[in-house]
């Protein structure tokens, strides 16, 4: 499996505004504690995500990965601290003004229409943009050949192909991956992380990526975050945290 080396230049310092001035974040949570129903998951998260970067949140099974990209979208319980959006706080705004402001989210489930073709998928969510039914089609060739097939016809690779190209189709600033190569094979994980890096060398694209494999992850992104029981325990270069193995068994308890 081919892996991408990170960009040579950092995404931070990229954005810069001017020499000495520090870039001012896309996304940023502050103190955030969120949930569902009374039972918080996430205990004072503090984040920063920068334009063009992509972010990786890697960690053990149930530390909270998934809950801290569904708060990001509005689907959780906001027990306290806030979601700065382009410096506006969004923590009471609903899911869908969330996606109209310009975050985007692929989920697990993948959810695509099932009673659509992929292109009426493609079509359905169109926003003006870059990225158009031409631009998706060139991203996954698969797709191209698969349009005119129903979502309920495709493969789970294939689907969530579709589940990606229709989050573009928004033409988003921002987003959110859950796990995009969760229970695909690896002909088509491969893909995934070829378009994923496609979309990191356009220099127009922020991605939070949340993902299990954690080494797959790490070489596709430029910055890490590792949760733990619902709280940030490190954050730094990705390609630090891939090189130390201590850190790794220390944090994410795998060993090889």
């Amino acid at each position: 499996m081919r892996a991408m080396p990170p960009r040579m230049t950092d995404a931070v310092d990229a954005v810069a505004t001017s020499p000495g001035t520090p870039p001012a974040p896309l996304l940023k949570l502050a103190g955030l504690c969120a949930g569902y129903g009374n039972s918080r998951v996430l205990h004072g998260i503090d984040l920063e995500l920068f334009p063009r970067e992509t972010l990786v949140v890697v960690g053990r099974n149930g530390v909270g990965k998934t809950t801290l990209v569904e708060s990001i979208i509005g689907l959780t319980t906001h027990h306290a601290g806030e979601i700065l959006w382009q410096g506006r706080p969004v923590q009471q705004m609903l899911p869908h003004l969330r996606n109209r402001a310009g975050i985007a989210w692929v989920p697990q489930q993948r959810e695509v229409f099932r009673s659509l073709t992929v292109a009426e998928n493609l079509q359905v969510v169109q926003r003006p943009g870059h990225w158009n039914a031409d631009a998706v089609y060139a991203l996954f060739p698969r797709l191209h050949e698969r349009r005119r097939n129903y979502g309920d016809q495709l493969s789970g690779g294939e689907q969530q192909m579709l589940a990606l190209g229709r989050a573009l189709m928004t033409n988003p600033k921002l987003l959110l991956l859950d796990e995009p190569v969760e229970g695909l094979a690896p002909i088509v994980v491969d893909q995934m992380l070829r378009a994923i890096d496609t979309m990191r060398e356009s220099g127009d694209m922020t991605i939070l990526l949340v993902e299990q494999k954690y080494e797959l992850a790490l070489a596709h992104s430029e910055r890490c975050v590792v949760i733990d029981h619902g709280t940030v325990v490190h954050q730094g270069p990705s390609r630090a945290l891939l090189a130390d193995q201590a850190l790794i068994d220390r944090y994410l308890g795998l060993a090889h």
